[in-house]
């Protein structure tokens, strides 16, 4: 695998919230178990895994410790694809040496087809250049609603690779029932890498 996701994001306010675990000694524990996969984690900008903007000096420092734990690849996005929610986290995984993976959060203002006022062609596309030249290593096409239609996928793809010289991934949910249409589109437009999950736990809103 390119990589397995094991941490951030939602998995760390459940298990400090909901499971009394401590979410560093998971991390800890995965890094000893899986030797051979990169391990990635979701970074909320500069909201890190919590709910609000922290200070860049709490970035900074939680960063390096996760890579200093195990994080090999950070996944970082802001809702709003706000540069300035991610500048940041960039700098501070930049220091620590780790894989920089910057998300562009996919949406659309009108029903089933890319496009209408804000979320064009051109918006994603131009997001995508500015997230390269921010220094990303790879970026993440990141469809949290699955609401990615396939021939959308496969056009999105397409212009994308055509300005962006690293990797290009996509994360993609079922709840739609389109995920797989989408993902093959995407594959033949030429993306490098596709988000998957344990097949127990495939399809509805998973992967």
């Amino acid at each position: 695998f390119h990589s397995v996701e094991v941490w951030g994001g939602a998995t760390f306010d459940v298990a400090t919230r909901f499971l009394a675990e401590d979410p560093w000694e998971r991390l800890r524990k995965f890094k000893r178990l899986i030797v051979n996969t990169p391990l990635s984690m979701l970074l909320r900008g500069q909201s890190l895994v919590g709910y609000k903007a922290c200070p860049d000096d709490v970035v900074d420092a939680f960063i390096q410790r996760a890579a200093d734990t195990g994080v090999d690849i950070f996944r970082v996005f802001d809702a709003l694809n706000d540069e300035r929610n991610l500048q940041q986290a960039a700098l501070a995984i930049q220091k620590s040496r780790k894989h920089l993976q910057m998300a562009i959060c996919y949406s659309v203002t009108e029903l089933g087809r890319l496009g209408g006022p804000i979320y064009t062609l051109d918006y994603f596309v131009n997001k995508a250049k500015l997230f390269n030249s921010m220094g990303a290593d790879s970026i993440c096409l990141k469809d949290m609603g699955g609401i990615l239609a396939p021939y959308d996928a496969f056009e999105l793809v397409s212009a994308i690779k055509e300005v962006i010289d690293v990797p290009l991934q996509l994360h993609t949910h079922y709840t739609s029932g389109m995920a797989s249409m989408t993902v093959l589109k995407a594959i033949e437009a030429g993306i490098d890498a596709v988000d998957t999950c344990l097949a127990p736990l495939a399809m509805r809103t998973s992967q």
